[in-house]
Parts: C-alpha cells; sequence; structure tokens
C-alpha cells in the first residue's frame, strides 16, 4: 500500500478548499485578488483552502462570479456543510479525528465524544426540542460514531484528559436509569490506557467555570474550542491558547487523581441504583 492510498479521504470542507486553489492557481490569480474578487481578506481566503473554516455562502457565490462557474461552488459548499452538523462544528470535528492530544474540561454534561446513545438522544431532545424524531435519531448516530477515534489501531488513538465537574454526574439526564448507562460507560472508558479522568469535586472553586476543549496534532498548532451562544470557533491565538493550557494544568491540579475520580464516580453511580 502506498502512502496516497493509507491516506483518509479528504471530507467535504477539505474537498472545497482544494477545488478553489486549484481554481484560482488555473486562472493566475493571487490569493489577494481573490479577496478583492470576493469581499474577503487574503487571510480568510487561505483558511478556507487549508480547511481551517467553513466557507461562508457569501465567500462561495463571490467564487462563481470569480471563477465564471455559476453556482457551481455555492453548490459544492452546501454539500461541505450539509448533515446535521452546524457549520460551525465542521472545524473541530476534522481537527478531533487528527488530535493526537484531546484535553477536555466540561462543567455541566459528559462530553460528546464520551456520551451514549440514550443519553446524548435525551440531550438532544431537552435542548433542541425543533428536531424531529429521525433528524435527532441521526444526531445521535453521528455523534456515537465519533468514538471510532478511541478505538482505531493506525495512526494510534489520541490522548484523552478529561477534567469532569462532578455536576456533571448531578444534572439528570434522561433519568437515573440513563445515568446509569453513562456513568458505567465513563467508567469504562476510563479502564483504556490512552484515556485519564479526573473529576472535580463541589468542594474545590476551579480555575474556569466555562468549558472548553484543546486539540493538539503533532507538527501543529494547539486549538482551542470553547463553545459559547452562537455555537463554537477555533482559536489558534498563542496568545490564548497558551492561557489555557495554564487553566488546564491547574485544573488538572485542584481535580482528584485518576484512580481517586474513579473510587468517587463509582459511588455515585451507586446512588442511581434503583
Amino acid at each position: 500500500m502506498d502512502d496516497d492510498d493509507a491516506r483518509e479521504p479528504l471530507t467535504p470542507v477539505e474537498v472545497f478548499g482544494v477545488d478553489v486553489r486549484e481554481m484560482r492557481q488555473a486562472r493566475k490569480m493571487s490569493l489577494r485578488g481573490l479577496a478583492t474578487a470576493t469581499g474577503y481578506s487574503a487571510a480568510y481566503v487561505s483558511k478556507v483552502e487549508n480547511a481551517k473554516l467553513v466557507p461562508s455562502a457569501r465567500f462561495a457565490e463571490g467564487c462563481d462570479r470569480a471563477f465564471g462557474t455559476g453556482a457551481v461552488m455555492a453548490r459544492q459548499r452546501q454539500v461541505a456543510v450539509a448533515g446535521d452538523h452546524p457549520s460551525w462544528f465542521v472545524p473541530y470535528l476534522q481537527r478531533e479525528r487528527r488530535a493526537t492530544r484531546i484535553l477536555n474540561y466540561s462543567t455541566l454534561y459528559v462530553m460528546g465524544l464520551l456520551q451514549t446513545p440514550e443519553y446524548a438522544r435525551a440531550l438532544y431532545r431537552m435542548g433542541a426540542a425543533r428536531f424531529s424524531a429521525s433528524t435527532v435519531e441521526a444526531k445521535v448516530a453521528e455523534r456515537a460514531a465519533r468514538r471510532d477515534i478511541l478505538d482505531r489501531l493506525d495512526p494510534a488513538p489520541p490522548v484523552l484528559w478529561v477534567v469532569l465537574h462532578e455536576s456533571c454526574l448531578r444534572v439528570v439526564v434522561g433519568g437515573p436509569g440513563v445515568m446509569m448507562r453513562q456513568i458505567e460507560r465513563l467508567l469504562e472508558d476510563a479502564e483504556r490506557p490512552n484515556v485519564s479522568v479526573q473529576l472535580l469535586p463541589f468542594s474545590v472553586v476551579p480555575a474556569s467555570d466555562s468549558p472548553f476543549t484543546l486539540l493538539a496534532t503533532t507538527g501543529t498548532p494547539t486549538v482551542l474550542h470553547a463553545d459559547g451562544p452562537q455555537g463554537g470557533r477555533p482559536q489558534e491565538t498563542p496568545a490564548l491558547t497558551s492561557s489555557a493550557c495554564e487553566i488546564y494544568d491547574r485544573l488538572r491540579a485542584e481535580a482528584l487523581g485518576h484512580s481517586e475520580s474513579v473510587t468517587r464516580i463509582r459511588k455515585i453511580l451507586e446512588e442511581y441504583a434503583p
């Protein structure tokens, strides 16, 4: 098997970026030239071409005008952001699959990568009542599929470190039965050699009250992802990622150790038993 065969297939967002670059270069157009034609900055065009952000509809339409491609790029952009994931979350998913280290701090809910289908379903039903039953099931299936990175052999699965605030185990999502299965899953995952779980008990005032995730990939800058009311955005600014790493180190120092955390989580599990 050669190197090309071993590579993962390009994601739709990556395909869009490659096509923009090839069309631009075929027309002997510079980054600045396409930026001017679309009304965006050269830095924005570069990030789109390198799949570091999801293109806006206006940018795709501007590309069609600049390239003379009718509505080809606009339609391709729709494909790139299609599915049940919001467009702002697509870059996170891309980085999650490539990450060699994932450092997560959860304050209210167990992180998506470790959720059971029942737990995820309950969250979608509570937080997004506008979704149809079929849409909810599609979202649950997609979230469950993300777990395959924990079981892959080549490349090796990422090192996953989770600092879990005790609230995540006390907020009853879907009822006691759902919580029991979720906590059991959490304990099962904690047995993986590449997974570390630390519980931050109520008795500790945490270094941060906002959840966030740090994604590290060999050879590339660490990326910070923090959710907000309008969704989340990846941040690569060194000052921001460095500050987040320092906060994460403090959270790990404040939390219980892995073994002690597992013991405490088992006791919480017993509280949900009928």
